[in-house]
């Protein structure tokens, strides 16, 4: 199994997305960036605590591809905003890859330069080394399977998940 953190918005879209993803065994919504003491949401809502709010994606390599999780995180959030999602504000929602490894720094920055060209703005997608992470509370864990009919999730996830499945229909778990 091999890791990597990706934080672009809101952890519930993106790590409701991984869970259905095949060869990925976890994903799970947390903080990175930041210091243990101030992981939790309402430090992190701040803004101040430098931490982002990623999601820890553990996947098999012989089942999915690094390449195939990029294609993925960057089909599901704006690479192009800085420090914001849409109306989610702050750098808790910035564009990062936090990677476990050399290869995948490597296969992360040349995925960017390949794909910046299908975006009218710059990527500001940072790409650094894997920091601690620190999962987020357990209401947050599986947020949108548990939570459909909560407006951020009818309005917000709801319609990135839809666009992901249809265009990743064959990499589905079921």
């Amino acid at each position: 199994m091999e890791k990597i953190i990706l934080a672009g918005g809101c952890f519930w879209c993106i790590e409701a997305a991984f869970n259905r993803l095949k060869g990925v065994e976890t994903a799970v919504s947390g903080y990175c960036g930041g210091s243990e003491e101030t992981a939790n949401y309402k430090d992190v809502c701040s803004g101040l605590t430098e931490h982002a709010e990623a999601v820890e994606v553990i996947y098999d390599p012989n089942l999915v591809d690094l390449i195939s999780l990029l294609e993925v995180f960057f089909s599901i959030h704006d690479p192009t905003q800085m420090n914001r999602q849409g109306n989610d504000i702050g750098p808790q929602y910035r564009s990062a890859i936090f990677y476990a490894s050399k290869k995948q720094q490597q296969m992360s920055q040349d995925y960017i330069h390949l794909i910046q060209g299908k975006f009218a703005a710059p990527i500001v997608t940072q790409v650094v080394p894997v920091q601690d992470f620190y999962p987020a509370e357990e209401y947050h864990q599986a947020y949108f399977a548990q939570n459909p009919g909560q407006g951020y999730c009818q309005f917000v996830v709801a319609p990135k998940l839809d666009k992901f499945a249809e265009a990743f229909a064959d990499k589905l778990k079921c």
